[in-house]
């Protein structure tokens, strides 16, 4: 991008920071936060609306626009075509006829997950808190929202009686993050939570959904794992050791019903862009030890990225793939 290039919202933010005009627009902004422009890197790849996002509400529209407008002495310039970067291409009918379920829709990764499956023809049945105004906005009829707490058997089962007898597909998707505390810190609290949500609901909701797949002869489960499951630097032992659990379960289940046509795969995020829960008050010696390695993090994804490789897995052009995990992480598994 030249200097006399104009700025738009979906001009990278590596491009606004290097930008004479853009630039200190920018730094002005995040001096207000009492911050300055490092905190960007892993960002950098992203579009500057996604701002409006990544800050859970502290940054209004109002102010990306204004900061155009500003970048461009006062007009506000129409998209640059080929600049805006990677957008979502939905592939319609891809799952019509199908019955979807995905946990953790109430934000991040699970909200853009079953919004992809809803708009590409499936019926999904989500499954979170805050539901209500998702599936109003989203539009659509096959969209059924239960909220449910899937760590228990009651949960599980208003999951399955709003599903329906046939289940085709299940995104587990909903985690928590712990707060980097290594084991000499860990609290039996602490581990239990993580252990509850991340391995016990994904356990959970396999057992209840295979057996309607192996009376249809087929299926596809996506369990979300994390960059976490791939090394031991990314997150405390409890998030560590969750994630690696998970990739225990998807390969056995893969191994286990392969032959009887369900496809069972894992994801590995590196860094998105969601609202997942980040510790009040992290361990200072996990954070101490662990504080480097998450600055090698390449630029953060979009959950609706995130959203792309699960659905990939989820539909028939993954019809090959059983037992894989996938690293979804922008190369941070290969560092």
């Amino acid at each position: 991008m030249t200097t006399t290039e104009r700025l738009t919202a979906d001009s990278p933010i590596g491009e606004w920071v290097a930008h004479p005009d853009g630039g200190p627009l920018i730094r002005a902004l995040l001096a207000e936060a009492g911050v300055d422009e490092t905190v960007l890197a892993p960002v950098r790849l992203l579009p500057l609306r996604q701002l409006v996002t990544l800050s859970q509400g502290r940054l209004a529209q109002d102010v990306v626009d204004d900061m155009v407008a500003r970048a461009n002495h006062g007009v506000v310039p129409a998209p640059v075509s080929g600049r805006t970067g990677w957008r979502e291409r939905i592939v319609p009918g891809r799952f019509a006829g199908k019955t979807v379920v995905v946990t953790g829709a109430a934000s991040g990764i699970g909200r853009a997950t079953a919004s992809r499956i809803a708009r590409e023809g499936g019926r999904v049945d989500v499954s979170a808190d805050r539901l209500d105004e998702f599936a109003a906005g989203l539009g659509s009829s096959e969209l059924v929202a239960v909220s449910a707490d899937i760590t228990g058997e009651h949960g599980v089962a208003r999951i399955l009686a709003a599903a329906g007898s046939r289940i085709d597909g299940l995104a587990n998707v909903a985690g928590i993050v712990d707060d980097f505390s290594p084991a000499h810190e860990v609290s039996d609290e602490l581990w239990q939570r993580v252990f509850a949500v991340n391995v016990d609901g994904t356990f959970r909701l396999i057992r209840a959904v295979v057996p309607s797949m192996l009376e249809a002869g087929s299926g596809a489960i996506v369990n979300v794992a994390s960059e976490a499951a791939l090394r031991g630097s990314a997150a405390g032992i409890a998030y560590t050791a969750s994630k690696h659990a998970v990739v225990g379960i998807t390969r056995s289940c893969a191994f286990m019903y392969g032959p009887h046509g369900i496809r069972v795969n894992a994801v590995a995020p590196g860094g998105v862009a969601t609202g997942i829960g980040l510790p009040a008050e992290p361990s200072e010696f996990g954070q101490g030890r662990v504080g480097e390695f998450l600055g090698l993090i390449p630029p953060i994804a979009t959950a609706e990225q995130l959203a792309a490789s699960i659905t990939f897995l989820l539909g028939d052009d993954g019809v090959n793939v059983n037992g894989a995990l996938l690293p979804s992480d922008g190369g941070w598994s290969v560092q």
